[in-house]
Protein backbone atom coordinates (compact mmCIF):
# COMPACT_ATOMS: atom_id res chain seq x y z
CA UNK A 1 0.00 0.00 0.00
CA UNK A 2 1.25 3.43 -1.15
CA UNK A 3 1.47 6.42 1.18
CA UNK A 4 -1.13 8.09 -0.91
CA UNK A 5 -3.80 4.84 -0.34
CA UNK A 6 -3.39 4.79 3.69
CA UNK A 7 -5.11 7.56 6.00
CA UNK A 8 -1.92 7.93 8.52
CA UNK A 9 -2.45 7.65 11.99
CA UNK A 10 -2.61 11.44 13.56
CA UNK A 11 -0.04 11.48 15.88
CA UNK A 12 -0.56 13.01 18.99
CA UNK A 13 1.62 16.73 19.57
CA UNK A 14 1.81 16.64 23.13
CA UNK A 15 3.28 13.04 22.84
CA UNK A 16 5.84 14.68 20.10
CA UNK A 17 7.01 17.14 22.90
CA UNK A 18 7.02 14.49 25.71
CA UNK A 19 8.89 12.67 23.68
CA UNK A 20 11.23 15.33 22.55
CA UNK A 21 12.28 16.80 26.32
CA UNK A 22 12.70 13.02 26.88
CA UNK A 23 15.04 12.35 24.44
CA UNK A 24 16.89 15.56 24.62
CA UNK A 25 17.38 15.30 28.42
CA UNK A 26 19.24 11.58 27.52
CA UNK A 27 21.44 12.86 24.81
CA UNK A 28 22.64 16.37 27.23
CA UNK A 29 23.60 13.42 30.15
CA UNK A 30 25.06 11.18 27.58
CA UNK A 31 27.33 13.80 25.73
CA UNK A 32 28.43 15.94 29.38
CA UNK A 33 31.80 15.68 27.76
CA UNK A 34 30.49 17.35 24.90
CA UNK A 35 29.03 19.90 26.96
CA UNK A 36 32.52 20.56 28.40
CA UNK A 37 34.26 20.96 25.42
CA UNK A 38 31.70 23.51 23.88
CA UNK A 39 32.86 25.70 27.12
CA UNK A 40 35.93 25.86 26.48
CA UNK A 41 35.25 26.13 22.43
CA UNK A 42 32.87 29.29 22.23
CA UNK A 43 35.56 31.20 24.20
CA UNK A 44 37.56 31.29 20.54
CA UNK A 45 35.60 29.61 17.94
CA UNK A 46 32.23 31.32 17.19
CA UNK A 47 29.39 29.48 18.48
CA UNK A 48 31.88 27.09 19.48
CA UNK A 49 32.03 25.51 16.14
CA UNK A 50 33.77 25.63 12.82
CA UNK A 51 30.69 25.99 10.55
CA UNK A 52 27.20 27.37 11.16
CA UNK A 53 25.76 24.24 10.30
CA UNK A 54 27.67 22.41 13.00
CA UNK A 55 25.60 24.00 15.46
CA UNK A 56 22.92 22.41 18.08
CA UNK A 57 21.22 23.74 20.94
CA UNK A 58 22.60 23.79 24.40
CA UNK A 59 26.10 22.24 22.52
CA UNK A 60 26.91 20.55 19.91
CA UNK A 61 28.51 16.98 19.73
CA UNK A 62 32.42 17.03 19.04
CA UNK A 63 33.57 13.78 17.47
CA UNK A 64 36.85 12.50 17.96
CA UNK A 65 37.44 9.60 15.83
CA UNK A 66 35.80 7.28 13.10
CA UNK A 67 36.90 3.94 11.21
CA UNK A 68 34.43 2.33 9.01
CA UNK A 69 30.92 2.86 8.94
CA UNK A 70 31.27 4.53 13.19
CA UNK A 71 32.90 7.29 14.94
CA UNK A 72 33.16 7.67 18.27
CA UNK A 73 32.17 11.13 19.95
CA UNK A 74 34.66 12.76 23.05
CA UNK A 75 32.71 11.09 25.77
CA UNK A 76 33.51 7.77 24.13
CA UNK A 77 29.93 6.81 22.52
CA UNK A 78 30.19 4.85 19.64
CA UNK A 79 27.96 5.89 16.63
CA UNK A 80 27.51 4.06 13.44
CA UNK A 81 27.83 6.61 10.89
CA UNK A 82 24.93 7.79 8.84
CA UNK A 83 25.88 11.40 8.67
CA UNK A 84 29.11 10.78 6.78
CA UNK A 85 30.53 14.18 6.63
CA UNK A 86 27.09 15.53 4.93
CA UNK A 87 27.46 12.79 2.39
CA UNK A 88 31.14 13.22 1.88
CA UNK A 89 32.35 9.84 3.17
CA UNK A 90 30.81 7.63 1.07
CA UNK A 91 34.06 5.69 1.41
CA UNK A 92 33.66 5.07 5.26
CA UNK A 93 36.07 6.36 7.65
CA UNK A 94 39.88 5.50 7.52
CA UNK A 95 39.53 3.65 4.20
CA UNK A 96 42.95 1.53 4.13
CA UNK A 97 43.29 2.13 0.65
CA UNK A 98 42.81 6.13 1.19
CA UNK A 99 45.22 5.96 4.43
CA UNK A 100 47.48 4.26 2.16
CA UNK A 101 47.80 6.62 -0.56
CA UNK A 102 47.71 9.85 2.05
CA UNK A 103 50.51 8.00 4.02
CA UNK A 104 53.00 7.75 1.04
CA UNK A 105 51.89 11.40 -0.52
CA UNK A 106 52.63 12.67 3.27
CA UNK A 107 56.42 11.86 3.08
CA UNK A 108 56.86 13.27 -0.98
CA UNK A 109 55.73 16.36 0.22
CA UNK A 110 51.73 18.11 0.86
CA UNK A 111 51.36 21.18 -1.19
CA UNK A 112 53.40 22.82 -4.60
CA UNK A 113 50.97 25.02 -6.23
CA UNK A 114 52.15 23.19 -9.25
CA UNK A 115 50.15 20.19 -11.17
CA UNK A 116 51.16 16.55 -10.33
CA UNK A 117 50.76 13.46 -12.11
CA UNK A 118 47.61 12.90 -9.84
CA UNK A 119 45.87 15.55 -10.92
CA UNK A 120 46.33 14.41 -14.84
CA UNK A 121 44.98 11.08 -13.88
CA UNK A 122 42.04 12.13 -11.63
CA UNK A 123 40.94 14.11 -14.37
CA UNK A 124 41.26 11.69 -17.28
CA UNK A 125 39.01 9.13 -14.68
CA UNK A 126 36.52 11.80 -14.46
CA UNK A 127 36.10 12.40 -17.78
CA UNK A 128 36.05 8.81 -18.77
CA UNK A 129 33.05 8.70 -16.04
CA UNK A 130 31.12 11.77 -17.06
CA UNK A 131 32.00 12.29 -20.69
CA UNK A 132 32.53 15.85 -20.19
CA UNK A 133 36.04 16.63 -21.87
CA UNK A 134 37.70 19.04 -19.47
CA UNK A 135 38.56 19.81 -15.91
CA UNK A 136 39.58 22.19 -13.29
CA UNK A 137 39.91 21.43 -9.60
CA UNK A 138 38.85 23.46 -6.80
CA UNK A 139 38.71 23.26 -3.10
CA UNK A 140 35.18 22.79 -1.70
CA UNK A 141 31.61 22.26 -3.68
CA UNK A 142 30.76 26.36 -2.64
CA UNK A 143 33.97 27.08 -4.70
CA UNK A 144 32.92 24.71 -7.29
CA UNK A 145 29.49 26.71 -8.16
CA UNK A 146 31.32 29.40 -8.01
CA UNK A 147 33.36 29.40 -10.81
CA UNK A 148 30.90 27.26 -13.12
CA UNK A 149 28.90 30.27 -12.80
CA UNK A 150 31.31 32.68 -13.68
CA UNK A 151 32.64 30.45 -16.39
CA UNK A 152 29.08 30.37 -17.89
CA UNK A 153 28.58 33.91 -17.61
CA UNK A 154 32.37 34.50 -19.53
CA UNK A 155 31.04 31.89 -21.91
CA UNK A 156 27.55 33.85 -22.79
CA UNK A 157 28.42 37.32 -22.03
CA UNK A 158 25.04 37.20 -19.82
CA UNK A 159 24.82 37.69 -16.35
CA UNK A 160 21.68 36.40 -14.81
CA UNK A 161 20.86 33.06 -13.58
CA UNK A 162 18.28 30.62 -12.86
CA UNK A 163 18.15 28.03 -10.29
CA UNK A 164 15.82 26.06 -8.32
CA UNK A 165 14.08 27.18 -5.60
CA UNK A 166 14.73 25.76 -1.68
CA UNK A 167 18.18 23.94 -3.53
CA UNK A 168 21.88 24.62 -1.98
CA UNK A 169 24.42 25.18 -3.93
CA UNK A 170 27.26 26.60 -1.86
CA UNK A 171 27.53 29.65 0.50
CA UNK A 172 28.84 32.52 -1.91
CA UNK A 173 26.38 35.29 -2.53
CA UNK A 174 24.56 34.30 -5.75
CA UNK A 175 23.64 31.23 -4.87
CA UNK A 176 22.71 31.87 -1.41
CA UNK A 177 19.43 33.04 -2.78
CA UNK A 178 15.97 31.17 -1.75
CA UNK A 179 17.18 28.32 0.06
CA UNK A 180 15.33 28.17 3.48
CA UNK A 181 12.86 30.37 3.63
CA UNK A 182 9.10 30.74 5.26
CA UNK A 183 6.00 29.65 2.77
CA UNK A 184 4.50 32.56 3.30
CA UNK A 185 7.06 33.95 1.21
CA UNK A 186 7.82 31.75 -1.55
CA UNK A 187 5.85 33.87 -4.01
CA UNK A 188 3.55 32.69 -6.61
CA UNK A 189 4.73 29.71 -8.66
CA UNK A 190 5.48 31.75 -12.01
CA UNK A 191 7.03 34.18 -10.31
CA UNK A 192 8.72 32.94 -7.16
CA UNK A 193 11.00 35.24 -4.91
CA UNK A 194 14.55 35.90 -4.87
CA UNK A 195 15.10 35.98 -0.93
CA UNK A 196 18.60 36.44 0.28
CA UNK A 197 19.73 33.08 3.30
CA UNK A 198 20.84 34.80 5.70
CA UNK A 199 22.31 38.43 6.47
CA UNK A 200 24.91 40.17 4.78
CA UNK A 201 23.67 39.35 0.96
CA UNK A 202 22.90 42.17 -1.45
CA UNK A 203 19.35 42.10 -2.46
CA UNK A 204 20.96 43.60 -5.60
CA UNK A 205 22.96 40.44 -5.87
CA UNK A 206 20.10 38.26 -4.82
CA UNK A 207 17.74 39.81 -7.73
CA UNK A 208 20.21 38.44 -10.44
CA UNK A 209 19.38 34.94 -9.20
CA UNK A 210 16.05 33.64 -10.24
CA UNK A 211 14.86 30.81 -8.27
CA UNK A 212 12.44 28.32 -10.34
CA UNK A 213 10.23 25.46 -8.83
CA UNK A 214 11.68 21.67 -8.84
CA UNK A 215 10.23 19.06 -11.22
CA UNK A 216 8.41 21.93 -13.56
CA UNK A 217 9.86 22.24 -16.90
CA UNK A 218 6.84 23.89 -18.11
CA UNK A 219 7.15 26.71 -15.24
CA UNK A 220 10.88 27.17 -15.84
CA UNK A 221 10.04 27.79 -19.32
CA UNK A 222 7.89 30.09 -18.75
CA UNK A 223 10.07 31.93 -16.41
CA UNK A 224 13.03 31.99 -18.70
CA UNK A 225 10.97 33.09 -21.41
CA UNK A 226 9.64 36.43 -19.40
CA UNK A 227 13.41 36.59 -18.25
CA UNK A 228 14.12 36.96 -22.25
CA UNK A 229 11.05 38.96 -23.02
CA UNK A 230 12.52 41.71 -20.33
CA UNK A 231 16.24 41.54 -21.86
CA UNK A 232 17.66 39.42 -19.01
CA UNK A 233 18.20 35.86 -20.86
CA UNK A 234 19.94 33.91 -18.21
CA UNK A 235 24.02 32.98 -18.44
CA UNK A 236 22.44 29.40 -16.86
CA UNK A 237 20.52 26.95 -15.00
CA UNK A 238 22.16 25.97 -12.01
CA UNK A 239 20.07 22.58 -10.60
CA UNK A 240 20.80 19.47 -8.81
CA UNK A 241 19.45 16.46 -10.83
CA UNK A 242 17.85 15.85 -7.47
CA UNK A 243 17.28 17.38 -4.52
CA UNK A 244 19.06 16.60 -1.83
CA UNK A 245 18.38 19.42 0.77
CA UNK A 246 14.71 18.52 1.27
CA UNK A 247 15.38 14.75 2.36
CA UNK A 248 15.76 13.48 -1.21
CA UNK A 249 13.12 14.67 -3.99
CA UNK A 250 14.05 12.43 -7.04
CA UNK A 251 12.89 14.11 -10.47
CA UNK A 252 9.94 12.88 -12.29
CA UNK A 253 10.21 10.92 -15.31
CA UNK A 254 10.81 13.13 -18.39
CA UNK A 255 11.51 16.23 -16.32
CA UNK A 256 15.53 16.50 -16.68
CA UNK A 257 15.45 15.47 -20.62
CA UNK A 258 12.64 17.99 -20.76
CA UNK A 259 15.21 20.66 -18.77
CA UNK A 260 17.86 19.85 -21.24
CA UNK A 261 16.07 20.48 -24.25
CA UNK A 262 14.75 24.16 -22.83
CA UNK A 263 18.18 25.57 -22.15
CA UNK A 264 19.84 24.03 -25.33
CA UNK A 265 16.49 25.63 -27.65
CA UNK A 266 17.58 28.96 -25.80
CA UNK A 267 21.48 29.03 -25.67
CA UNK A 268 21.34 28.49 -21.73
CA UNK A 269 24.18 26.43 -20.32
CA UNK A 270 23.03 23.99 -18.08
CA UNK A 271 25.18 23.29 -14.94
CA UNK A 272 23.95 19.92 -13.02
CA UNK A 273 25.91 20.49 -9.57
CA UNK A 274 26.79 17.14 -8.18
CA UNK A 275 28.44 18.27 -4.94
CA UNK A 276 25.74 15.61 -3.29
CA UNK A 277 25.34 13.07 -5.81
CA UNK A 278 28.85 12.93 -7.92
CA UNK A 279 30.44 9.45 -6.92
CA UNK A 280 27.87 9.25 -4.67
CA UNK A 281 24.69 7.54 -6.30
CA UNK A 282 26.55 6.11 -9.30
CA UNK A 283 30.11 6.38 -10.70
CA UNK A 284 29.30 9.08 -13.25
CA UNK A 285 26.88 10.05 -10.50
CA UNK A 286 23.41 11.46 -11.21
CA UNK A 287 24.44 12.60 -15.03
CA UNK A 288 24.57 8.87 -14.93
CA UNK A 289 22.24 8.04 -12.96
CA UNK A 290 19.50 9.89 -14.82
CA UNK A 291 20.95 9.64 -18.35
CA UNK A 292 20.78 13.39 -18.60
CA UNK A 293 24.44 15.10 -19.69
CA UNK A 294 24.58 18.65 -19.13
CA UNK A 295 26.97 21.34 -20.54
CA UNK A 296 28.92 22.07 -17.09
CA UNK A 297 29.05 19.97 -13.67
CA UNK A 298 30.05 20.41 -10.04
CA UNK A 299 32.22 18.34 -7.67
CA UNK A 300 33.38 18.09 -4.10
CA UNK A 301 32.79 16.77 -1.20
CA UNK A 302 32.84 12.63 -1.73
CA UNK A 303 35.09 13.59 -4.49
CA UNK A 304 37.89 14.40 -1.92
CA UNK A 305 37.56 11.12 0.20
CA UNK A 306 37.65 13.29 3.33
CA UNK A 307 39.69 15.70 2.06
CA UNK A 308 39.29 18.87 0.86
CA UNK A 309 38.81 18.66 -3.00
CA UNK A 310 36.17 19.67 -5.78
CA UNK A 311 36.11 19.94 -9.48
CA UNK A 312 34.03 21.64 -12.53
CA UNK A 313 33.88 19.51 -15.80
CA UNK A 314 32.71 21.10 -18.79
CA UNK A 315 32.76 20.86 -22.65
CA UNK A 316 35.79 21.70 -24.09
CA UNK A 317 33.30 24.47 -25.86
CA UNK A 318 32.92 25.87 -22.68
CA UNK A 319 36.51 25.87 -21.10
CA UNK A 320 37.77 27.74 -24.05
CA UNK A 321 36.94 30.84 -22.17
CA UNK A 322 39.27 29.09 -19.30
CA UNK A 323 42.11 28.00 -21.94
CA UNK A 324 42.46 31.33 -23.73
CA UNK A 325 42.87 33.17 -20.05
CA UNK A 326 39.30 35.04 -20.69
CA UNK A 327 38.57 33.74 -17.13
CA UNK A 328 40.88 33.06 -14.31
CA UNK A 329 39.81 30.12 -12.82
CA UNK A 330 42.76 30.02 -10.25
CA UNK A 331 43.37 28.78 -6.17
CA UNK A 332 46.53 28.19 -4.49
CA UNK A 333 45.25 25.10 -3.34
CA UNK A 334 43.78 23.51 -6.32
CA UNK A 335 44.42 20.00 -7.03
CA UNK A 336 46.90 20.06 -3.86
CA UNK A 337 48.98 16.98 -4.25
CA UNK A 338 47.14 15.50 -1.14
CA UNK A 339 43.66 15.77 -2.21
CA UNK A 340 44.25 14.18 -5.66
CA UNK A 341 46.25 11.33 -4.45
CA UNK A 342 43.10 10.54 -1.91
CA UNK A 343 40.82 11.24 -5.13
CA UNK A 344 42.90 8.68 -7.30
CA UNK A 345 42.58 5.65 -5.00
CA UNK A 346 39.18 6.59 -4.10
CA UNK A 347 38.11 6.46 -7.69
CA UNK A 348 40.57 3.04 -8.79
CA UNK A 349 40.43 1.28 -5.46
CA UNK A 350 37.20 2.47 -3.84
CA UNK A 351 34.31 3.35 -6.05
CA UNK A 352 34.61 0.16 -8.15
CA UNK A 353 31.64 -1.27 -9.97
CA UNK A 354 31.24 -3.77 -6.77
CA UNK A 355 30.74 -0.74 -4.52
CA UNK A 356 27.77 0.80 -6.12
CA UNK A 357 26.63 -2.65 -6.26
CA UNK A 358 27.28 -3.01 -2.70
CA UNK A 359 25.21 0.39 -2.05
CA UNK A 360 22.42 -0.33 -4.21
CA UNK A 361 21.78 -3.31 -1.86
CA UNK A 362 22.40 -1.58 1.33
CA UNK A 363 20.08 1.52 0.18
CA UNK A 364 17.52 -1.31 -1.07
CA UNK A 365 17.59 -3.04 2.76
CA UNK A 366 17.44 0.20 4.43
CA UNK A 367 14.51 1.50 2.39
CA UNK A 368 12.47 -1.09 2.55
CA UNK A 369 12.92 -1.83 6.68
CA UNK A 370 12.06 1.81 6.83
CA UNK A 371 8.45 1.62 4.75
CA UNK A 372 7.88 -1.23 6.49
CA UNK A 373 7.89 0.34 10.32
CA UNK A 374 5.41 3.07 8.57
CA UNK A 375 3.27 0.43 7.01
CA UNK A 376 3.32 -1.23 10.06
CA UNK A 377 2.47 1.92 12.51
CA UNK A 378 1.01 3.22 9.74
CA UNK A 379 2.83 6.76 10.07
CA UNK A 380 2.56 9.81 7.97
CA UNK A 381 5.68 9.48 5.93
CA UNK A 382 7.47 7.36 3.18
CA UNK A 383 10.91 5.80 2.65
CA UNK A 384 12.72 6.96 -0.45
CA UNK A 385 16.53 6.68 -1.73
CA UNK A 386 19.15 6.38 -4.66
CA UNK A 387 22.24 4.35 -3.91
CA UNK A 388 24.00 5.66 -1.37
CA UNK A 389 21.32 8.39 -0.47
CA UNK A 390 18.07 7.91 1.57
CA UNK A 391 15.65 9.49 3.92
CA UNK A 392 12.44 8.66 5.63
CA UNK A 393 9.97 11.55 4.55
CA UNK A 394 7.82 12.69 7.11
CA UNK A 395 4.47 14.07 4.55
CA UNK A 396 1.34 12.37 4.03
CA UNK A 397 1.65 13.18 0.70
CA UNK A 398 4.81 13.26 -1.73
CA UNK A 399 7.37 15.98 -1.64
CA UNK A 400 8.13 17.02 -5.50
CA UNK A 401 9.59 20.47 -4.75
CA UNK A 402 10.37 23.02 -2.29
CA UNK A 403 6.60 24.42 -2.31
CA UNK A 404 5.17 20.77 -1.11
CA UNK A 405 8.23 20.30 1.59
CA UNK A 406 7.33 23.55 3.29
CA UNK A 407 3.64 22.61 3.14
CA UNK A 408 3.48 18.47 4.48
CA UNK A 409 7.09 17.88 6.40
CA UNK A 410 6.66 17.34 9.87
CA UNK A 411 9.43 19.28 11.04
CA UNK A 412 8.64 18.23 14.65
CA UNK A 413 8.90 14.95 13.42
CA UNK A 414 12.07 14.81 11.98
CA UNK A 415 13.59 16.43 14.80
CA UNK A 416 12.68 13.96 17.20
CA UNK A 417 13.58 10.93 15.28
CA UNK A 418 17.47 12.59 15.18
CA UNK A 419 17.31 12.37 18.96
CA UNK A 420 15.95 8.89 19.25
CA UNK A 421 18.80 7.72 16.57
CA UNK A 422 21.82 9.44 18.35
CA UNK A 423 20.98 8.21 22.01
CA UNK A 424 20.30 4.77 20.06
CA UNK A 425 23.94 4.42 18.42
CA UNK A 426 23.17 6.47 15.31
CA UNK A 427 24.54 9.22 14.15
CA UNK A 428 22.85 11.78 11.27
CA UNK A 429 22.89 14.58 9.82
CA UNK A 430 20.98 17.71 12.58
CA UNK A 431 18.47 19.15 10.89
CA UNK A 432 14.80 18.67 9.19
CA UNK A 433 16.20 18.35 5.97
CA UNK A 434 19.13 16.47 5.29
CA UNK A 435 19.43 12.34 4.54
CA UNK A 436 21.44 9.44 5.23
CA UNK A 437 24.19 8.76 3.29
CA UNK A 438 25.93 5.30 3.56
CA UNK A 439 29.13 4.24 2.89
CA UNK A 440 30.98 1.31 1.24
CA UNK A 441 32.09 0.29 4.63
CA UNK A 442 28.75 -0.40 5.97
CA UNK A 443 27.37 -3.49 6.59
CA UNK A 444 23.16 -4.56 5.91
CA UNK A 445 23.89 -4.82 10.32
CA UNK A 446 24.19 -1.63 10.45
CA UNK A 447 21.33 -0.77 8.49
CA UNK A 448 19.49 -3.03 11.02
CA UNK A 449 20.40 -0.63 13.89
CA UNK A 450 19.13 2.13 12.18
CA UNK A 451 15.96 0.75 11.23
CA UNK A 452 15.29 -0.61 14.85
CA UNK A 453 15.28 2.74 16.36
CA UNK A 454 13.44 4.27 14.12
CA UNK A 455 10.67 1.01 14.58
CA UNK A 456 11.34 2.35 18.34
CA UNK A 457 10.24 5.69 17.95
CA UNK A 458 7.08 4.67 15.90
CA UNK A 459 6.08 1.82 18.41
CA UNK A 460 6.05 4.79 21.10
CA UNK A 461 4.49 7.53 18.73
CA UNK A 462 1.49 5.43 18.26
CA UNK A 463 1.57 3.66 21.72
Amino acid sequence: MTAAERTPVSIDRARIAELTARESARLDERTQGSGKLYERARRTLSAGVASSYQMRDPWPIYLDRGVGAAVWDVDGNRLTDFHNGFGSMVQGHAHPAISKAVRERLDDGTHFAAPTEDAVVVAEELERRWGLGRWRYVNSGSEATMDAIRIARAVTGRETIVKIFGSYHGHHDYVMVSIGVPYGSIGDRDNLASLPYGAGIPQSVADMTIPVPFNDAAAMERRIERLIDEGRKPACVIMEAAMMNLGIVLPEPGYLEAVREITRKHGIILIFDEVKTGLCIAAGGATERFGVKPDMVTLAKALGAGLPLGAIGGTEEVFEVVESGKVFQVGTYNGNPLGVAAARASLFEVMTPQAYAHLDALNEHLVSGCQAVIDRYNLPGYAIGVASKGCVTFSPSKIVDYETFKANQDGELADLAWLFNLNRGVFMTPGREEEWTLSVQHTTADCDVFIAAFEEMAAELTA
